[in-house]
């Protein structure tokens, strides 16, 4: 009655022998016939890459896939499953910049890009053999035979048809990111990606001077490894809890604020005398007007920031702000703020423009660098300078404008690009378009709509 069962397992050939079984008697075809009239349970596959080897890590992913599908069946849905292919993104840029021997966005714009497009379609099928039987080999039951490609004009029609519907709605809004960006390539780059490409370097660690314009003589000292984000400093932070020193330096007969736990440690590393006249919690220096760190942009802002208006308004720019991410592990105890460069600084800004009236005059981001990673013209003088070239520049102004108080250098670790490992990235404001996704959740359930996951 059943066959008898072998005590040599050769489970290779076991699976084959069901796949072939599967495939014969046309099992998943027969497995969505008998759910043909129950209710749909719609699965949404993140489609691979068909223009590298798959490799171990997506069995794992596949076979999970697999999992969800087959479940939602055997509870009574209809679940069918559409392959998919993902044509687009860098992978595949990446691979074919490779055979042409090619390095960056201008490179490929200098080739061509309908030609580059060409031979990236090319190169997108060139493993799908592989795949194909990957994906059959595990048991992914998937419909490989309609699947959908995103560079058919038909799945890019559905994308932007989806996109107007959320418009339609008020749901898509348009902002920035703040995103590890690859200068040379124009790209943005994942967190795991950007993981890839840590190694040491010697950066400059720079304490500049942040003179106060209602104290002439008085300072505040900042810190950072950045000195070519400083024309682009909007805030200077302190923690509103923490007490600050006001430092007079003999030498210089000015005086500093640091915070007061800090002011050995800086007075020995600068191998000044300071002397604490008197201390205060951050909270009492939140509102503070300074001076900004690069006079020229300072001059090219004033009229379109308005930033030391009077009749009492507050300023737009350049003041201390409180915030609770300042720490005493390094630095000063103020931090500078460069929202264009970092993503917590950004969120910062976020917060000051919610203050404001947004009917009236809000700060807006200021970032003196391009897309490429060079000046832009807000900076006359380093117009066109490559943003890590431009640090000797830049710390030579602030030492002739006597606001440096210390040039050092530090070793740490920093991120280059993966694909491209001599490019170091950098953080970047990237325009981009969000989805109100809480309030489009709400429209749903308001409507008696069903949301599955």
């Amino acid at each position: 009655m059943f066959r008898a069962v072998s005590t040599n397992v050769n489970f290779p050939q076991q699976e084959e022998q069901i796949l072939a079984f599967w495939k014969h008697h046309e099992i998943y075809a027969a497995s969505l016939a008998q759910r043909a009239d129950a209710p749909r349970f719609v699965f949404y596959e993140g489609p691979p890459t068909a223009n590298g080897l798959p490799h171990p890590g997506h069995c794992l992913t596949r076979a999970i896939k697999d999992l969800f599908p087959r479940y939602k069946t055997m509870r009574g849905y209809l679940c069918e499953r559409k392959a998919g292919w993902d044509t687009h993104g860098l992978p595949v840029e990446v691979e074919v910049c490779k055979e042409l021997g090619i390095h960056g966005k201008d490179e490929i714009e200098q080739y061509g890009i309908e030609p580059f497009i060409h031979k990236c379609q090319q190169s997108v099928w060139r493993y799908m053999q592989q795949w194909e039987r990957l994906t059959e080999r595990i048991g992914f039951w998937i419909d490989l035979s309609q699947a959908y490609v995103t560079y058919h004009q038909s799945y890019v029609e559905s994308v932007w048809w989806s996109l107007k519907q959320l418009y339609d709605r008020g749901l898509l809004y348009r902002g920035h990111k703040i995103v590890w960006w690859w200068a040379q390539g124009g790209t943005a780059l994942s967190s795991g990606e950007v993981g890839q490409g840590y190694r040491e370097v010697a950066d400059p660690s720079v304490y500049v001077k942040f003179p106060l314009v209602e104290q002439p003589g008085t300072a505040l000292v900042v810190w950072t490894t950045t000195p070519w984000t400083l024309p682009s400093n909007m805030f200077a932070a302190v923690h509103p809890e923490v007490l600050y020193a006001v430092c007079h330096d003999a030498d210089n007969d000015e005086r500093l604020i640091v915070a007061a736990e800090l002011v050995t440690s800086l007075a020995e590393k600068t191998k000044r005398q300071w002397s604490v006249e008197r201390t205060l919690p951050g909270s009492q220096l939140v509102g503070a007007r300074y001076l900004p760190p690069t006079p020229t942009y300072h001059q090219h802002l004033q009229s379109a920031c308005g930033t030391l208006r009077s009749g009492g308004t507050e300023p737009l720019y350049w003041r201390v702000v409180a915030a609770d991410f300042v720490t005493l592990d390094s630095g000063t105890g103020l931090v500078h703020i460069a929202p264009a460069f970092g993503e917590v600084d950004y969120e910062l800004l976020q917060r000051e423009q919610a203050r404001f009236d947004p009917s009236g005059p809000v700060p807006q981001l200021l970032c003196a660098v391009g897309p490429d990673g060079k000046f832009t013209a807000d900076v006359p003088e380093l117009q066109g300078v490559w943003v890590k070239d431009a640090d000797k520049a830049i710390t030579r102004q602030l030492k002739e404008n006597g606001t440096l108080l210390l040039l050092d250098q530090i070793l740490h670790d920093y991120p280059f690009c993966w694909r491209a490992d001599q490019d170091p990235l950098i953080q970047y404001p990237r325009e981009s378009w969000f989805i109100r996704t809480t309030q489009f959740r709400e429209q749903m359930l308001a409507n008696n709509a069903h949301i599955g996951w």
